[in-house]
């Protein structure tokens, strides 16, 4: 007998046993006795504030018996957590796993809302940064208020681009209070400083007339004075019509 080659069997058999555990150990969730002892929850939000925050994230599991504190890590089903977390209509993304030590974290990507829409028809909701329509919610961030008449499909296809350009705009963001539509479909503008409205006309065009309208903001109306004008008219090509508020009295 050739003990050498017996040897060397014996050693591949051992090495393949001993590989062969390792790995199914390795690939077990811990150990099935293992319970959650932590559960971190990070969510990505874009703007100041969300719609969402930790503990309503939690109440949401909890009501679907899915969050995973104390339970047995055997237990915890990470594609659960995330179909139930992507059905709430203000979650874009959800991502779940567990780690070592008991840990399962939750990321979220929440929806960015630009503005808040209150119709003449009584219909009020949140438009999102995609045109997507979220129901009413005690979120209470700096938002733009969109009212007149603004149907659905006009609030997804026109009005959404146009204030995604001005909540992305740090100088709109701050100055633009409230978008008003016409019956006609013409928009006007409420800013934040001084007592006057901007006239917009149709919704096309936005980044040339506002790019005018910063413009004259900065070299004519901070000299003259923000209160000067009761109408500020951008409707047209390189030119802005401006109508004078009415003198109080004859020392004005």
């Amino acid at each position: 007998m050739d003990w050498k080659k017996i040897l060397i069997v014996a050693l591949d058999i051992l090495i393949a046993v001993y590989l062969l555990l390792a790995v199914t150990a390795f690939n077990r969730p811990a150990a099935k006795a293992a319970v959650c002892s932590e559960v971190k929850i990070d969510i990505d939000d874009n703007q100041s504030a969300g719609f969402l925050d930790t503990r309503e994230v939690k109440l949401l599991l909890e009501r679907q018996r899915l969050y995973p504190l104390a339970k047995s890590m055997e237990q915890v089903s990470p594609r659960d957590i995330e179909e139930t977390l992507r059905l709430n209509p203000f979650v874009e993304r959800a991502e779940c796993y567990k780690a070592q030590g008991g840990l399962v974290c939750i990321t979220l990507q929440q929806r960015s809302p630009v503005a808040h829409v209150k119709a003449n028809s009584g219909d009020s909701y949140y438009l999102d940064n995609h045109g997507n329509i979220l129901p009413e919610t005690k979120y209470a961030a700096n938002l733009i208020v969109a009212s007149g008449w603004i149907s659905r499909r006009y609030a997804q296809k026109t009005l959404a681009p146009m204030a995604r350009y001005i909540m992305d705009d740090k100088f709109w963001q701050s100055q633009i209070e409230q978008v008003y539509v016409r019956f006609d479909g013409s928009v006007e503008l409420v800013p934040r400083v001084g007592s006057h409205i901007v006239y917009l006309g149709q919704p096309v065009d936005i980044v040339r007339k506002l790019d005018r309208l910063r413009k004259f903001y900065l070299y004519g109306l901070s000299k003259a004075g923000w209160n000067k004008y009761s109408l500020i008219n951008i409707e047209f090509d390189n030119q802005i019509i401006c109508k004078k508020r009415p003198r109080r009295n004859a020392n004005e």
